[in-house]
Order: C-alpha cells, then sequence, then structure tokens
C-alpha cells in the first residue's frame, strides 16, 4: 500500500521522470557522440579516394575527361540499372549532371528515389556527368563546356534508335551550365531540365533571398580572387559550402544536429549518408570560380548574351532548341524563383516572341521546398521528377510557348486514370510573361543598385590585381596553400571528431556498453516536452537574428549602391534607366523566319489526313489553354495510328509545330484547307474524328467552346450531325502499355 501510494505522489513520479530522463541523455549523447565519430572516420575515407562520389548505383566509365586534347578533371560514366529495372534502348537517355558547388558529385542519384532512380524507373537509359575533387591544369568553364559535349555526343552515338536526343538534367550550378551548352551545341540535346539553377542572378525582392546582395556587400569579385590566391591558384569548395550553411544559422548550428541528437537511435543512417556529401569539398581553378561570380553572379550577363567564348561566339540562351523545364520553389532562398524564372523576361518581349524562336518553355514553383530539396528529397524525386522523367517525350511535342506545369494526385474520381502514369497527373497550363512578373522582381532603381555594385566589383578586382595580388602569390608557397585548406572550419569540425582523435577512442567504447544498455525515455515524459519547447526557443532565437542580419545587409546595401554620388562616380545615370538586357532578334534570324513563315504560309494546303487531324486537334484543344498527361498519352494514338505507318518522335514533333504554327499564322486559312486535306473514304475521316474526340475527352468533358470547336471540325470533315457523338466501332481502344510505343 506504501509503495502505491509513493507510485501516484506528483513529487515521485516527477523524480523518476527525471531520472528516467537523464539515463536516456546520457546516453543519447555518448551515442551522438559516436555518430559524430562515425561522421569523421568516413570523411576521412571518402576524401581519400581518387573518385569519391556519393552515388547508389554502380556505373561504368565510358570517357575520362583527363584524356581529352584539353584535359578536365570531369567523367561520363553509364549508370548500371540495379536488379529487377528493365531499360528500354529505344527510350531517350537521360544524362543528369551534378553541381560543382563545393561538394563532390553524386547527389543526383544517391538513393532510389533521386533523378537517376526515376529515370530508370520509367524505363530510361542514364548517364552521369561528375568530377574529380582537384581540376585539371588551365582548366575553365569553357574547356568543361566543351567536354560535356563530347560526352554527349558519345551518348548520342551508344542510343542510335532512341527516341530522341538525350534529356540533359541540370541541378543548381550545373543548370547555367548545361543552358550555356545547349545554346552553343543545340542539336545535341533533347529536353534540358534545370533545377534550382540560378539564371537570372540580381532578381528578387524586398525583404527575402538576401544572398543576391553579398557581392555588393563584400566590394565585388575581389574577395574571390583573394581567396584564389591563397589556395595557391584554386578555390576552396569548403567555402561556397560555408555560404550555403550562413544561409540558415538554426539548421546549420542547431536544428541539424539536435535532431540526431534526440533521434539517434533512427537518425544515423540518414544523418551520416547526407553527411558523406555534404563534407566531400571539391576544389575549382581560379578562373573557373572568377568566371562564375564576375560574369554570372556580379556580372549578371548570362540573360544579357555579353557571354563570348575563346572563338569569338556569344552565348545566346535564345539559341536553345529544346524544350526547358524549370523548377524552382518558394522555399529555395538560395536560388529563388525570380531568379530562376526572370530571365525569360530578359529575353523575351511577350510570348509571341518565345514562339518566334521555336522554343517551349515549362516551368513549375513549389510552395515550400528548400534548395537541396529540389534535387535530393525523395518526395519530390518521387512526384516532380518522376512526372517529368514519365511524360519527358509529351512535352518535347508541346507547342512552342510558355506553360506552367502542376501535379494532381490521382483518385477514384480521376477519369481515364490509367492514362497517367504513377500516382500523379502532369498538367501544363499556358502561361504570360505577366505570371511570371506577378511573382515580384527588380525596380529600376534596383536595376541601377545592381549595375552600381558590379562596376564597384570591376573597379576593386582591378586594384586588387595591380597592387595586392602580386605580393599574395609571392608570399603563398603550396605547402601554405594545403596547410590552409585544412585549417577551413568546415574540415576542422570532421577531423576534430574522428578516430584520430585519441578522445574518441573511449566515446567508442563507451557507445558500445550504451547500445547494449539502452534505456530509452517514455514518449510521454514531461522533460522530453520540455527538451523540444527549450530547442524551438533556440531555433525562433537563431531565425530572429539571422532575420534581423538579412534586413540589415539588404538596407545596407540598397543604401550605399542607392546613393546618387556612388552611382555617378561609376558612371551609372542616377536619373536614368541601367542599360537594358534585352537583345534585339538578331538581324539573319529574322530573315530567316520571316523565309520560314512565307514558307509555312505556301505547305497550308499540303498535306493529308494526319496533317488535317494534328491541326484539327490543336485548333479545338488550345481553346481550354491547357493539357495534361493524360490528353498527351491519348494524342500517341494519333501518332501511331492515324493515317499510315508511324512517325518518329521527332517527326512527329515537327509535324505538330508546322501544323500549330499555321494556325497562328492564319487560321482561317489553315482551317479552310482541311476539306482538301481529307482522303474520300469516309471510315478513315470517321477514324481521324474519333481519335480527336478521344484526345479531348481524355482529360475533361467537352462543353463550351471546346465542344463548338469540334462541332465546327465535324462539319470540316464532312460528318453528319448525328455521326459527332457515335461511338467510332472501328478504332482500337487505348492501350497505357504502348506509352513507348
Amino acid at each position: 500500500m506504501e509503495n502505491t501510494m509513493l507510485s501516484n505522489d506528483p513529487i515521485s513520479r516527477l523524480v523518476a521522470s527525471a531520472v528516467e530522463y537523464m539515463t536516456d541523455a546520457g546516453q543519447r549523447s555518448v551515442l551522438f557522440l559516436d555518430i559524430l565519430r562515425q561522421r569523421g572516420d568516413q570523411y576521412r575515407e571518402h576524401v581519400a579516394k581518387t573518385a569519391p562520389h556519393v552515388l547508389n548505383y554502380a556505373a561504368e566509365l565510358i570517357m575520362d575527361g583527363r584524356k581529352l586534347d584539353d584535359p578536365v578533371n570531369y567523367a561520363l560514366v553509364r549508370i548500371i540499372p540495379p536488379k529487377g529495372i528493365e531499360i528500354d534502348l529505344k527510350r531517350r537517355p537521360f544524362v543528369v549532371v551534378d553541381p560543382r558547388a563545393g561538394h563532390g558529385p553524386g547527389i543526383g542519384g544517391f538513393k532510389a528515389d533521386s533523378e537517376i532512380g526515376v529515370a530508370m524507373k520509367a524505363g530510361h537509359p542514364c548517364y552521369f556527368i561528375g568530377f574529380l575533387p582537384e581540376p585539371m591544369p588551365e582548366q575553365t568553364i569553357e574547356r568543361i563546356a566543351r567536354a560535356e559535349a563530347l560526352f554527349l555526343e558519345k551518348v548520342i552515338s551508344l542510343h542510335p534508335d532512341a527516341d530522341g536526343k538525350p534529356c540533359v538534367v541540370g541541378n543548381c550550378q550545373a543548370g547555367w551550365a548545361v543552358m550555356i551548352l545547349a545554346s552553343l551545341r543545340p542539336e545535341l540535346f533533347g529536353p534540358v531540365i534545370v533545377a534550382g539553377a540560378p539564371l537570372a542572378y540580381w532578381a528578387g525582392v524586398h525583404g527575402k533571398y538576401p544572398m543576391r546582395y553579398s557581392g555588393g556587400l563584400l566590394g565585388g569579385s575581389w574577395l574571390t580572387a583573394l581567396t584564389s590566391d591563397l589556395g595557391g591558384g584554386k578555390f576552396d569548395g569548403a567555402w561556397l559550402v560555408q555560404n550555403f550553411e550562413n544561409q540558415n544559422p538554426s539548421n546549420t548550428l542547431w536544428t541539424k544536429q539536435y535532431n540526431v541528437f534526440s533521434k539517434v537511435d533512427t537518425e544515423a543512417s540518414r544523418y551520416l549518408e547526407f553527411e558523406r556529401w555534404w563534407g566531400g569539398h571539391v576544389n575549382l581553378n581560379a578562373e573557373e570560380i572568377q568566371f562564375i561570380v564576375d560574369e554570372l553572379f556580379i556580372g549578371n550577363n548570362l540573360a544579357a548574351g555579353r557571354i563570348k567564348m575563346s572563338d569569338g561566339e556569344t552565348v545566346d540562351l535564345r539559341n536553345i532548341r529544346s524544350p526547358i523545364v524549370v523548377f524552382c520553389s518558394k522555399g529555395d532562398n538560395v536560388t529563388p524563383p525570380q531568379q530562376a524564372l526572370d530571365w525569360i523576361l530578359d529575353l523575351y518581349a511577350d510570348v509571341d516572341e518565345i514562339r518566334a524562336y521555336g522554343q517551349t518553355i515549362v516551368y513549375t514553383v513549389h510552395e515550400t521546398i528548400g534548395h537541396l530539396g529540389i534535387f535530393v528529397s525523395g518526395g519530390v524525386a518521387k512526384k516532380e521528377h518522376a512526372e517529368f522523367s514519365s511524360n519527358i517525350d509529351l512535352i518535347d511535342v508541346l507547342p512552342s510557348g510558355l506553360y506552367e506545369a502542376s501535379f494532381e494526385a490521382k483518385g477514384a474520381e480521376t477519369a481515364n486514370a490509367e492514362l497517367a502514369v504513377g500516382q500523379w497527373v502532369m498538367r501544363c497550363e499556358a502561361r504570360t510573361l505577366d505570371d511570371i512578373r506577378a511573382m515580384g522582381g527588380n525596380s529600376t532603381e534596383d536595376e541601377r543598385r545592381f549595375e552600381t555594385a558590379k562596376r564597384v566589383s570591376e573597379f576593386n578586382l582591378a586594384a586588387y590585381r595591380k597592387f595586392v595580388q602580386p605580393l599574395i602569390r609571392r608570399m603563398v608557397t603550396p605547402e601554405l596553400a594545403e596547410w590552409t585548406s585544412h585549417l577551413h572550419p568546415l574540415r576542422l569540425q570532421y577531423e576534430a571528431f574522428s578516430s584520430q582523435n585519441p578522445f574518441m577512442a573511449a566515446v567508442k567504447a563507451t557507445a558500445q556498453q550504451v547500445e547494449e544498455r539502452r534505456k530509452p525515455a517514455s514518449s510521454d515524459n514531461p522533460f522530453l516536452a520540455f527538451q523540444e519547447t527549450i530547442s524551438k526557443q533556440i531555433v525562433h532565437a537563431l531565425d530572429t537574428w539571422r532575420d534581423s542580419q538579412e534586413a540589415l545587409s539588404e538596407a545596407v546595401f540598397l543604401a550605399v549602391y542607392g546613393s546618387p554620388a556612388l552611382q555617378a562616380a561609376v558612371g551609372v545615370d542616377p536619373r536614368s534607366a541601367p542599360p537594358s538586357r534585352r537583345q534585339e532578334m538578331p538581324t539573319q534570324y529574322r530573315q530567316q523566319m520571316e523565309k520560314r513563315v512565307a514558307e509555312l504560309k505556301s505547305q497550308i494546303s499540303e498535306g493529308g489526313l494526319r496533317e488535317a487531324a494534328i491541326r484539327a486537334l490543336l485548333y479545338v484543344g488550345s481553346a481550354r489553354g491547357m493539357v495534361d498527361e493524360r490528353s498527351l498519352e491519348a494524342l500517341r494514338r494519333v501518332r501511331r495510328d492515324v493515317a499510315g505507318k508511324p512517325v518518329t518522335l521527332s517527326e512527329f514533333k515537327s509535324l505538330v509545330r508546322e501544323q500549330f504554327f499555321m494556325l497562328l499564322l492564319d487560321r482561317d486559312a489553315a482551317l479552310g484547307a482541311i476539306p482538301a486535306l481529307l482522303p474520300d473514304n469516309m471510315n478513315e475521316r470517321r477514324a481521324a474524328f474519333g481519335a480527336i474526340r478521344d484526345v479531348l475527352s481524355a482529360s475533361a468533358g467537352i462543353s463550351g467552346e471546346v465542344a463548338s470547336r469540334l462541332n465546327r471540325v465535324a462539319e470540316l470533315f464532312g460528318l453528319e450531325p448525328g455521326e459527332i457523338s457515335e461511338k467510332v466501332s472501328n478504332v482500337a481502344p487505348f492501350d497505357p502499355k504502348a506509352r513507348a510505343s
């Protein structure tokens, strides 16, 4: 009786909970220290490898960039599909290019639910372009681009029967590199997917995304040159990683470690898996990083067409002929949607100009995912990247223009759900440039500020190179450069907790004993709740400090570079708009386009049933302003079954675009010519009309303007009113298994 009374006493229960919690917390502390020891040992083992990476797949070396005439530290490998994954060699290959932004390669395929993983599940052959920790002598960004062109040529040669050129995925910093190459060698590319990739480097809105102010606040790129000189001609990628970590101090200083400490029994493997990549720092040549900072992040010259190659060729993103898929997120404070999308505003006056260049741009904006999550999150891989992989051929045949992709979960109410692969239905809706402008952007005053920061950077860099750089280069020896690299704070935190530290041997032994006697606290222990409360307060304090620092940084940047005196001193007129980045359409291209327009107009009356069916389908479908994968899957039926032998994807794409442009140029003439294109055989006409109707009904009911246009098409096909809704019996039903045909 006495023991029962004691057990019900609040103070006794509190004491018992405290003892239980202290035991649990002590054990977790030891296990957490041992995880840090494992992280340190993993780091030392990883960096000791000749070609460290975090790919979760076996790979076969195809081309070694070090053996090229202009050697680079990049390589092309073929991903060997794991057991149970069937690859269709007739499907276009995927080539994933990982960012060289301080970390080592492999994050695009470091687990099953990754960009590489979902592409292989969709049946695509996969290749990966990675890199070694040390750059080759005299390696430049241009050399890397030329090497990657050779890699793509090799991939194309290995898949002569593939139904389309490779789809190339560029993550983060690899995104702008892929876009540069695609503008120089457009014939090598199928669709281009850029994930979390900065392309408009000044863009943003006030109160958010302060990383764009960093260059100006540091006085420009002279500090980049100094860091490279202190590294003996190499830039330590650990500094780039440090910049990422500084964007979220609560996660860097607390949350990441606390999450492991609080869930020490379950989080070790996930934490160590990520840290193997996060700590795999790589180096860049001074010339490479200086190009990136001067030409891109501070100069913002990419969309402006002010980047030239050594042979004088200008980088013009309007030269890209393949569909461009842009994946960004509102939760990304490194590459916000404005930096991912505003290059479109820099290049084009309106959607008609996008179409004039024959470009198709599809973008999707995630609501919450952070920068790394765009290309490492398993949830994102299973949704957005899986949909892109499954529907990449369908994206490739979209008519030129600007679209936003959205994803709707499949359910019992989803019509024709069998036509959509996976758990989501992808929809592409037509957009205008105003939809991108609505996300916010810079004012004229902001543009002047960034232009001023750019010119200040140029002055400071010139001064550094003339007065300081010669002295630094004479002082820094290879031994000193290596020593300073080892002393970088990010490297020290790995080394300090590795088994090289003699104190960690005791931690390892103690951790083994703790695992044998582990006693986790019960989930209702009040001290665990108190622990969570303290953690949230720490996070809140660090977030508040970050917000105040970011607000101060923005205010300083806006005030300093908004000064009329400073602007006038560096040659920026405080009263006028800064130089426009808009480029006029080249005269030669305009002449070619006018010639092509004349050709298309002259060909309106040429063709047969296939041309008529595609033209009619585009006319009716454009009334919706959107298309989803069910309609596009049904469209394969027209490609496969209507009017003779099947055509290749590239031929079908050309056919769709030609008919689309004919409708844009002269819709009345294009529609009026349809009856002359049709065969006399009414059964063939009915079959084609039935296929058109089935494509349109695959994703939504036919009503309103769509129904009105379909009725007009029926008249053009010479059908009687009673035949419009009549079931066409001699057309085979949809076969979802025939997606790859």
